[in-house]
């Protein structure tokens, strides 16, 4: 019987510096703080930070890679998050544009609108929101 997901419980990247990412990541989105190991503990932390997007989903940085991300390796090729609607993506775009961080614009996929963003490591981020 094939294995059934009903979600993904967390996502941890690595990343080249936990202090840049972490000030990336608190300033685009603000999520919460489950777990700061920065201090090497807990173990599980590996030295880095656990946000909670909710509950029950997680997004982790990790500090361990000394070269920058490029989604033509094998791995991860980029990290799409859900928002609500496509008002939030044009809030997001402004938002981005307040802090200086570069991006795509606002774009119809058909299935929804994105707005794609690269962090500090150049980890391709994308937000999605629902066609209506």
């Amino acid at each position: 019987m094939p294995i059934t997901p009903t979600g993904y419980a967390h996502i941890r990247l690595t990343v080249t510096d936990i202090a840049r990412s972490k000030q990336f990541y608190d300033s685009v989105f603000g999520l919460p703080v489950a777990v700061d190991g920065q201090d090497g503990e807990p173990d599980f932390a590996f030295g880095g930070v656990i946000y909670a997007i909710d509950p029950a989903t997680l997004l982790g940085l990790r500090p361990v890679s000394e070269d920058r991300f490029d989604e033509d390796r094998t791995g991860l090729d980029h990290l799409a998050l859900k928002v609500g609607s496509k008002q939030e993506l044009d809030d997001a775009a402004n938002h981005l544009d307040s802090l200086g961080i570069p991006h795509e614009g606002v774009k119809d996929i058909g299935q929804g609108w994105i707005l794609e963003f690269r962090d500090p490591d150049n980890v391709a981020l994308e937000l999605m929101a629902p066609a209506s």
